[in-house]
């Protein structure tokens, strides 16, 4: 068992990519781009979770006070405050292991249908992908399409993963956010899902650290002065 921790690097080296501008051109008919991030940014992932969101709201405030709740559990069993649990720190307590198991299972039980909603929206995305990627490929005459993570170094220029997210936004505008009956889900757009989330649970904790550093930095307002 671990202890909740911010995937702040993550959320880090996404902020780059997300941000970018779209890409001009390539190098020599050799391209970059990220299908992972192409999917994030799209806008019909974008509205699909905003839907998601108001239909299961009830759902997700149970699951964010059922985690919060779980955090707190497990610190308490860190008993020398390290940020990392022990083997003899969980066997001390198993009434508060008990807890955190208990609430673990509710929250993958609230959390079920909103993932099975998110992903549906995902895997739809990710049937049109290629067609969104061969697209740009042939308008930028390009013959080789690379991962970012393969190559080392290369200019701005050469990644078109803003112009694939322009394809695809174009193609699809929007997508479905409520399975068919009996809808089975793909493992790579379940991973995928499970990616993403990660990747908003990453920036979303990335913003809310930043947030409360800002504040810890504003200065005090002035006491009122008290009538007498």
């Amino acid at each position: 068992m671990k202890l909740a921790k911010a995937t702040l690097a993550l959320a880090t080296a996404l902020g780059a990519t997300l941000t970018a501008a779209p890409a001009a051109a390539q190098v020599n008919g050799i391209a970059l781009s990220n299908p992972e991030v192409v999917i994030l940014q799209s806008q019909a992932r974008q509205a699909a979770y905003q839907q998601i969101g108001q239909t299961y709201q009830s759902q997700i405030q149970q699951v964010s006070t059922l985690r919060q709740e779980t955090n707190a559990l497990e610190q308490s069993l860190d008993t020398n405050s390290d940020g990392q649990l022990t083997e003899a720190e969980v066997q001390a307590n198993p009434a508060v292991v008990q807890q955190i198991n208990q609430k673990e299972q509710q929250i993958g039980q609230l959390y079920q249908p909103i993932a099975l909603a998110q992903t549906y929206a995902i895997e739809q995305l990710v049937n049109d992908y290629e067609n969104a990627q061969n697209q740009v490929m042939q308008q930028k005459g390009i013959q080789m399409l690379l991962s970012p993570d393969a190559v080392q170094s290369a200019p701005d220029s050469a990644n078109v993963t803003g112009d694939i997210v322009a394809a695809l936004n174009s193609r699809m505008p929007s997508v479905q956010t409520t399975p068919p009956q009996g809808w089975q889900p793909n493992r790579q757009s379940v991973a995928l899902q499970q990616r993403i989330q990660q990747i908003l649970l990453g920036l979303a904790q990335q913003q809310a650290m930043a947030q409360a550093q800002q504040q810890a930095g504003q200065p005090r307002a002035p006491a009122r002065p008290t009538g007498r």
